[in-house]
């Protein structure tokens, strides 16, 4: 009899949910995460799995922001470090220690594109109320980036649209 009723709650909360959404709408998420000195907004539906930094195999002749490729979870993955890639600038090498809080974020799958960033922690997730204002995007700022936006203490964090991202042609093209 208990768990009729226990049932029963779990379905009325579902249907009240649901309702919740159809009427308000779906607000974006992000998931957080910091590289180099930056922080950025990953949405939650173009990021796939995090794995714990592994060590990469290099690839001879690529892009210094190419650190290689890497076995996750059975599938070969090529590795960007995100901060060099966006920066432009060399990439600051870190001993396997020092990337103790490194993750590494896979793209979804749906991208169809066999890739994970590198990034230097993970900052959580972030829904639109984390934030109390946001601004658009720089004339100058490249094409995968999406607004800026600033959290209750003031801290900028740049969404990042990981779609647009790997249909760069600078992204693709590894080779150096």
């Amino acid at each position: 009899m208990a768990n009729r009723q226990a049932l029963r709650d779990l379905q009325s909360r579902l249907a009240e949910r649901l309702q919740v959404a159809r009427t308000q709408g779906v607000a974006p998420s992000w998931l957080a995460v910091e590289a180099g000195d930056k922080k950025y907004l990953f949405p939650m539906e173009q990021a796939g799995e995090i794995f714990p930094w592994v060590v990469t195999q290099s690839v001879p002749y690529t892009q210094s922001w190419f650190l290689g490729v890497a076995n996750l979870r059975g599938g070969l993955f090529g590795v960007v470090d995100l901060a060099s890639y966006v920066s432009g600038q060399p990439l600051v090498v870190k001993t396997d220690f020092a990337r103790k809080e490194s993750r590494l974020v896979a793209l979804n799958g749906a991208l169809e594109i066999n890739c994970a960033l590198l990034i230097d922690r993970l900052a959580g997730l972030k829904n639109q109320s984390a934030f109390k204002d946001f601004s658009e995007k720089a004339l100058d700022a490249p094409d995968f980036f999406g607004n800026q936006y600033i959290d209750h203490s003031g801290v900028t964090w740049q969404e990042v649209n990981l779609q647009l991202l790997a249909q760069q042609t600078h992204f693709l093209s590894i080779g150096a």
